[in-house]
């Protein structure tokens, strides 16, 4: 099965092989994804092999990679807010977070592109070592971003794509959508029994999970609503700290660490 790497500084993964489709994730610069179908019009539907998700992406924001490649470990993060690369030497800004595979002190190789790093990646964080200062201090460079329906970057993400993008830090790897997310960790029995990172999750009038956010202690939530923003936290759910109507309600929350 053909294997390919994001080369741009964010693509969008569509439900079907349409512009006009709806974009039902992000494919963020140096994802490995599976080439699973191709379709009229350059669209190849993909498998992210970060998430196992689905969805059309443009071939043109993609590079050709081996299986050595695709199966070697991303072990390094780009730390700024935005980080400068050139791909065979044309400059481009990466968004904060992207991980990177196979690389030397200054450049990496993925297919016919030469990567060359101006901004120097940093090594992923074991899990097994969060500290929460960091944690809390990697949730809030996505401070103030705009909430995206599908974004999984700091220049617009949604709420699982937040906390997904955040744990990934740390070595965490969380499904894509915030009913899958859900799925995963450890039952915490009540909000004060919380401990910071733990994740909290919300469900709508049907009972289905439909938001997440990540707890900085029993009374706070950063997450992303409207913009990626900090807000109180009660056994009933989320209040907006600025207009003081409650949003989400609870449901329950979840540890990872």
């Amino acid at each position: 099965m053909p294997y390919a790497i994001v080369i741009v500084p964010v693509a969008p993964l569509r439900e079907t092989a349409s512009h006009k489709s709806e974009m039902i994730s992000q494919l963020l610069w140096g994802a490995a994804v599976e080439i699973t179908t191709t379709a009229p019009g350059g669209w190849v539907q993909i498998k992210n092999q970060y998430d196992g998700y689905t969805g059309w992406a443009t071939a043109a924001h993609l590079e050709p990679i081996d299986e050595t490649l695709f199966l070697e470990s991303a072990a390094w993060y780009l730390p700024g807010w935005v980080n400068r690369v050139t791909m065979n030497g044309q400059p481009m800004m990466i968004p904060f977070g992207c991980l990177v595979k196979s690389r030397n002190d200054t450049s990496t190789q993925w297919g016919n592109i030469t990567v060359e790093f101006e901004d120097k990646p940093l090594p992923l964080t074991n899990h097994t070592l969060i500290d929460l200062t960091a944690l809390k201090s990697m949730a809030t460079v996505f401070f103030n971003t705009g909430y995206l329906w599908g974004g999984s970057s700091v220049f617009g993400v949604d709420c699982s794509g937040f906390t997904q993008n955040v744990f990934k830090l740390f070595g965490i790897s969380l499904w894509r959508d915030a009913y899958q997310q859900a799925t995963q960790g450890d039952i915490v029995g009540f909000l004060q029994e919380a401990r910071p990172g733990d994740l909290a999750f919300f469900d709508n009038e049907e009972g289905r999970i439909t938001h997440v956010g990540i707890l900085l202690n029993d009374h706070e939530i950063i997450h992303a609503s409207g913009k990626v923003r900090i807000d109180p936290i009660d056994n009933q759910g989320i209040i907006n700290a600025d207009t003081g109507v409650r949003t989400h309600q609870l449901r329950i929350i979840k540890r990872y660490f």
